[in-house]
C-alpha cells in the first residue's frame, strides 16, 4: 500500500510555451495568448514570474528580464478575428522593482519580431518567396501595423545585412508601415489641440513642451530646458537621479495634461511606460556608444528618448513614429528645432527624418496632410529587424497559476 503523502504542487514547476526574440533594439518573451491565463489577474501574476519582477534587487535574476526596459517585456499574439488583421498584439512592459505590467502602450521595436513570430508559430500561411505582409492589430493602441516579413522556402528569413545602430550584428530588414499612427482611443493626435504646450511643472516652473500622440503618446521638450546640450549618453545621464527626477516631474505632468492620469502621482505609479519622455536638439558631432563618429551633417535632430526612468540606449520604435509626425506638423517643438538648424535653402522632407540618438543614427518617415481642419497621417514607415533567441519552454512554480 502507497502511504506516501500527496505531493504539493507548490513545489513544482510548470514549463509555458515561450520564444524568446530580439525585436529592434528590444527583447521580449512571446507567447500565444492562449497558453496562458484568460484571467488578467492572474496571467500578469505569471508573467511576473517569468520576468523575475518584483526585484528589489533590481537585476531579474530569477527571471528572464535582464534588468533593463529595452529587455523586460511580453508580448501576447493570436488569430485576429478582424477581417482586415492576421493577427493581435498585446505588449506588456514590465517594471523591474515593482509588481506593474503596463499595458498602456505598445513596442515599436517589437513590433519587428510579431510578424516573424506569427510565421513561425503557423498563424498564417507563407505565400511564395520574398516579403510576406503580415497585418497586426496593435490591441494595446487600437491600431493597424502592417509588418513585411521576408521569406524563404516557406521559413522567415532572419540573417542578412541590414544593420540597425543599437544592435551588433545584422540581420533581415523588416520595414514597417504603421497605419494612421495619430491618436487613439480617444485620443487626439494633439491632446490638447496645441503644437506646444507651457507645462506647470512644481519645482521647474513653466516648461514648453510639444504633447502628441503618435505610436505612443509621447511628451517632447528641448534639452535646454533640462539645462542639457542633447549630446548626454546614458551611462552619465542615469547616474544622475535629481535630473531622472526632473525629468519624471515633466513626463507625469506631461501625462495629466494629455488626459492619461488624473495626478502626476498616479501617473508615476500605474503609467510608467507612457507617456514617454523625449527631449530634442539641433544637430551636433558626436560619438555613439559604440565609438562611431556621428556627424552633424549626417542626422537632422538629436534625440535622447527616456524609457520607464532611465534614458535608453538608443531609441524606441514609437518614439521614433512620435518624433516623425511630430517633424511633419508645423510648430512642435520638433518642427522648430529641425528648421532653426537649416537654411532656407534646405527643404526639410519629413517622409526621410534622420535621427541621432546614443547608439547612432535612424531614419524613419511620416506621410502628414492637413484637410482643412485637422491633419491627417496615412503612415509612418521604420526598418527595423528581428531574430529568434530561444524557443521552447519557460519554467515557473506552479503556484503562480493558483489564484493568489
Amino acid at each position: 500500500m502507497n502511504t506516501a503523502a500527496p505531493m504539493d504542487k507548490r513545489g513544482l514547476q510548470r514549463g509555458i510555451a515561450a520564444c524568446y526574440m530580439r525585436g529592434g533594439t528590444s527583447k521580449g518573451v512571446f507567447f500565444l495568448a492562449e497558453d496562458l491565463p484568460a484571467d488578467p489577474a492572474l496571467r500578469d501574476r505569471l508573467l511576473l514570474r517569468v520576468i523575475g519582477s518584483p526585484d528589489a534587487y533590481g537585476k531579474q535574476i530569477d527571471g528572464m528580464g535582464a534588468a533593463t526596459s529595452s529587455t523586460s517585456k511580453v508580448v501576447l499574439i493570436a488569430r485576429s478575428s478582424r477581417p482586415d488583421c492576421d493577427v493581435d498584439y498585446l505588449f506588456g512592459q514590465v517594471a523591474i522593482g515593482e509588481p506593474v505590467i503596463d499595458w498602456s502602450g505598445n513596442c515599436g521595436n517589437l513590433t519587428a519580431a510579431v510578424g516573424p513570430f506569427a510565421i513561425q508559430r503557423g498563424l498564417l500561411p507563407v505565400r511564395g518567396q520574398g516579403v510576406q505582409p503580415v497585418r497586426i492589430w496593435q490591441a494595446n493602441i487600437g491600431k493597424r501595423i502592417v509588418c513585411h516579413v521576408p521569406v524563404r522556402g516557406g521559413l522567415v528569413l532572419e540573417d542578412g545585412d541590414f544593420e540597425l545602430d543599437g544592435v551588433t550584428f545584422p540581420a533581415a530588414e523588416i520595414p514597417i508601415d504603421f497605419i494612421d499612427p495619430a491618436g487613439g482611443d480617444d485620443m487626439a493626435l494633439l491632446p490638447t489641440g496645441r503644437e506646444v504646450d507651457e507645462l506647470q511643472v512644481p519645482g521647474l516652473g513653466d516648461v514648453p513642451a510639444t504633447l502628441i500622440t503618435a505610436g505612443n503618446p509621447t511628451v517632447v521638450i528641448r534639452a535646454a530646458s533640462l539645462g542639457l546640450h542633447g549630446s548626454e549618453m546614458p551611462a552619465d545621464f542615469n547616474r544622475d537621479a535629481a535630473l531622472l527626477a526632473r525629468c519624471e516631474a515633466i513626463r507625469a505632468c506631461g501625462a495629466v495634461a494629455m488626459g492619461l492620469a488624473a495626478s502626476s502621482e498616479e501617473a508615476t505609479r500605474l503609467r510608467p511606460a507612457t507617456p514617454k519622455l523625449a527631449f530634442v536638439s539641433a544637430p551636433a558631432s558626436y560619438q555613439s556608444s559604440a565609438g562611431k563618429a556621428v556627424a552633424a551633417g549626417d542626422i537632422d535632430l538629436m534625440v535622447r528618448i527616456l524609457s520607464m526612468g532611465p534614458m535608453h540606449h538608443a531609441l524606441t520604435g514609437t518614439g521614433a513614429i512620435a518624433l516623425a509626425v511630430a517633424a511633419a506638423l508645423p510648430g512642435t517643438l520638433v518642427r522648430q528645432t529641425i528648421e532653426a538648424a537649416r537654411s532656407p535653402t534646405q527643404p526639410f522632407a519629413p517622409e526621410q527624418l534622420r535621427i541621432g540618438h546614443p547608439s547612432g543614427v535612424l531614419t524613419v518617415g511620416a506621410q502628414a496632410q492637413f484637410d482643412g481642419q485637422q491633419w491627417q497621417v496615412a503612415k509612418a514607415v521604420v526598418s527595423r529587424s528581428a531574430r529568434r533567441l530561444m524557443d521552447g519552454q519557460v519554467f515557473v512554480p506552479a503556484s503562480y497559476w493558483l489564484a493568489a
